[in-house]
């Protein structure tokens, strides 16, 4: 197993880390980087498990945005995405420091369901610490209820990320 301090070895500045952009991958991953601070984690200085669930809907959320959804344009529209399923397998503990990227794609969609992939991964790819999977429905926020179909926006959008 290698020692938090080799990895740190290989993570660029935090100024590096804020330099790169929140974009599309191969394979239609959306990559977004974080860094580990003081605030993320516990008193041993390892990422608390809630934190991960963060990370992932920032990845999210900042993934729709990236192919033209803003999800306070769609709270406004009346619609919600609430998570209705989540399952997260941790595989290694991030630490106080480190960086890593989020990534995240859609897998499913079907309906007004939305399945989400997410792979937590060091800078340099050669570590997993966590993989997961998140279900979300569109829900009319007014009626509580869950919608009929998504907002057109959104389905194509999600469609052309596909692409």
């Amino acid at each position: 197993m290698t020692e938090p301090t080799d990895i740190r070895a290989q993570i660029p500045p935090d100024s590096a880390i804020e330099k790169l952009s929140y974009q599309a991958m191969s394979a239609n991953w959306f990559e977004y980087p974080i860094v580990v601070h003081p605030h993320h984690t516990d008193y041993g200085g390892i990422v608390w498990h809630g934190t991960y669930l963060t990370w992932m809907e920032e990845a999210r959320v900042s993934c729709l945005k990236s192919i033209g959804i803003d999800f306070a344009d769609l709270v406004a529209m009346g619609c919600d995405l609430p998570v209705v399923d989540l399952s997260v397998r941790y595989r290694r503990a991030l630490r106080m420091g480190e960086a890593a990227i989020v990534k995240t794609r859609t897998v499913d969609m079907e309906g007004v369901r939305i399945v989400w992939e997410y792979e937590i991964q060091s800078i340099d790819r050669s570590i997993i610490y966590l993989t997961g999977m998140v279900t979300l429905v569109a829900v009319d926020r007014e009626k509580g209820k869950i919608m009929r179909q998504l907002p057109v926006t959104v389905k194509d959008a999600l469609v052309k990320m596909w692409e």
